[in-house]
């Protein structure tokens, strides 16, 4: 880890529903994530550990505060430019691993590069690259049907890097797992997070998991706490 900030949320405040019926799902959250840093962030079910990936990521809006992407606030982004960073600048890795069953492995990491523009040759070396670096190796001309979960789960992985994102967001990456595939996946995530620099927060249910990072934060009433020092 280094001190460069990769990702800063600031007095993020998330409501649903108005006036009496209103809803504070995150009343004041405070994050900074720095490259090469993997943060777990724990806590129970509806405790807003989602939203507040969905919000990292863009997906969602908060009824107020402040999110800089590499040292940009994109608080007030349009739907354009929030859609070009979750292409480009933040990666995600969901629960499920949502590849597409029409296409290989290779092919599974090779389209979000050809989405954001970067050549055939280029995005396929790349997706090699990276299918190589899970393990795949062997594995890439596969359908998602023909893989194991653990290996449908390296190539979600794969494909979360695939264009070089500075921010890793992972929902569950590893719950759908046996514990065994899941130390072996989640130790693969670990060590492409750690040679690439970016940072990642990972939400996690698994305690085990969780300790291996370098610190933990949970979301009580709203607020984000740190449950280890940095």
């Amino acid at each position: 880890m280094n001190n460069k900030i990769c990702m800063e949320l600031k007095n993020i405040r998330r409501t649903y529903g108005k006036k009496e019926t209103a809803l504070d799902i995150l009343t004041d959250v405070n994050l900074s994530l720095y490259a090469g840093e993997i943060v777990a962030l724990v806590g129970p079910s509806g405790s807003g550990k989602s939203t507040l990936l969905h919000i990292a990521g863009l997906l969602d809006t908060p009824t107020s505060g402040t999110i800089i992407v590499n040292g940009k606030d994109v608080s007030k982004a349009s739907d354009k430019e929030r859609t070009r960073l979750r292409r480009t600048a933040i990666g995600f890795v969901y629960q499920s691993h949502l590849l597409l069953p029409d296409f290989n492995a290779l092919e599974n990491v090779m389209l979000p590069q050809l989405i954001a523009g970067v050549s055939q040759k280029e995005a396929r070396k790349r997706a090699e690259e990276l299918l190589s670096a899970v393990g795949l190796e062997n594995r890439m001309t596969h359908r998602s049907g023909q893989l194991s979960g653990g290996e449908q789960q390296r190539v979600a992985i794969a494909r979360a890097l695939a264009n070089r994102p500075s921010v890793l967001l992972a929902d569950e990456p590893t719950g759908n797992l046996d514990p065994k595939t899941a130390d072996s996946v989640f130790g693969t995530l670990l060590s492409l997070v750690r040679q690439t620099g970016l940072c990642a927060l990972i939400a996690t249910h698994n305690p085990e998991l969780a300790e291996q990072m370098d610190r933990q934060v949970t979301v009580q009433n709203g607020i984000l706490k740190e449950l280890t020092a940095q």
